[in-house]
């Protein structure tokens, strides 16, 4: 039977990782954005692929290249948001372990934060990109 001591330690360490879940939480969200942009690039892609050599045009050819570097863009994208998610994961479960067995993983816990903080940085950073490969085959004429 657990003792009644470690009731508030436990309890402790639960709101300490609610942060986290709410910023997993987020990292879903933008998943899920990611997903859907690669989804239409994929689908947009096979459309001009399936055309006929006569019916393809220069600005098909252009339009295939650019939609091959936004997949790329997306599926980093998709990786770096998926590791960071992974590593904030990691930092809660670091935390449960540590007030479990009673040892000081702060180090390993702030490591793995920060860690997912910069992975999501670059994942964000590989979005925007992509959103300007994006906009910029609209805003060309």
């Amino acid at each position: 039977m657990t003792p009644i001591t470690d009731i508030p330690t436990v309890s402790l360490a639960i709101q300490q990782a609610v942060a986290p879940v709410f910023l997993l939480t987020g990292i879903g969200s933008i998943l899920g954005v990611l997903t859907s942009r690669l989804g239409r690039a994929i689908d947009r892609g096979r459309r001009l692929n399936e055309m006929t050599a006569e019916r393809m045009r220069t600005s098909s050819h252009e339009e295939i290249r650019t939609l091959s570097k936004r997949t790329r863009w997306i599926r980093r994208a998709i990786s770096l948001c998926t590791l960071s998610a992974l590593c904030v994961c990691l930092s809660i479960a670091s935390l449960f372990v540590a007030v479990q067995l009673g040892v000081d993983l702060s180090s390993v816990v702030s490591l793995l934060f920060i860690a997912a903080m910069l992975a999501l940085i670059c994942g964000l950073l590989c979005f925007l990109r992509e959103i300007a490969l994006a906009t910029k085959v609209v805003d060309s004429p």
